[in-house]
């Protein structure tokens, strides 16, 4: 959601805007959620029916977000589990906590029937998907790739290899077991086993590997 400036004594230049009430968000988001319990498709969501579900003004609205692309996108946000803070311990700590928050995820849509709708709805929609995918998805792999940057750079992960691919393959076995196989199994310690077993063999090698001795030649007689 966009900022919107608070209008104080003594603040230097205009303020734009009215100050943000997180009431009236509140009320928005709900009137969404509520629209889409009564099975309203998203594609049937206008700005103005929302607006008369949570007794708000269009204007009102339109004055915290853009249109129903980015509407549609808090309204997810808010149903997820929140943003992971990283502990910054380790690299493979902050992975764990990051795959961890992926886990969550697929829980919460596998229990919710609504979100696991919504989910499909906004694939359908491009404009929807796109908004997300900007929003949402880019940041938190931007994120995932600065993680296995650092852990390069502090010599807990070989400096040879691609974070961009490194990053998929730490990513892909969660979302694998999330999106594609829906009743496969989640346990806790996922995350962690996932994170492990990869790096095992991205680790930095402490030592060359030992060459094979050389072979004697027989002794002339």
């Amino acid at each position: 959601m966009n900022s919107l400036a608070d209008s104080r004594p003594g603040q230097e230049g205009p303020a734009r805007g009215r100050p943000r009430s997180e009431a009236v968000e509140r009320a928005v988001l709900e009137g969404v959620m509520k629209l889409l319990e009564e099975g309203v498709p998203l594609a049937e969501l206008s700005i103005e029916r929302i607006a008369r579900t949570a007794g708000v003004g269009k204007a009102t609205i339109y004055r915290r977000w853009s249109g129903k692309e980015e509407l549609f996108v808090d309204v997810v946000r808010t149903a997820e589990p929140p943003e992971p803070e990283l502990p910054g311990t380790s690299m493979r700590d902050d992975l764990v906590v990051l795959l961890e928050q992926l886990r969550r995820r697929g829980l919460m849509t596998r229990s919710s029937a609504l979100l696991h709708n919504v989910f499909a709805q906004m694939k359908s929609s491009p404009k929807i998907w796109s908004a997300y995918h900007a929003t949402v998805i880019e940041p938190r792999r931007r994120l995932q790739i600065e993680v296995l940057r650092r852990g390069q750079q502090s010599g807990e992960l070989r400096e040879d290899v691609d974070v961009e691919l490194m990053n998929d393959m730490f990513a892909a076995p969660m979302l694998f077991r999330t999106v594609m196989r829906p009743d496969a199994d989640l346990p806790d310690d996922l995350a962690s086993r996932i994170v492990d077993t990869v790096l095992e063999g991205l680790r930095p090698v402490s030592s060359p590997p030992l060459s094979s001795p050389p072979v004697s030649s027989p002794p002339v007689s």
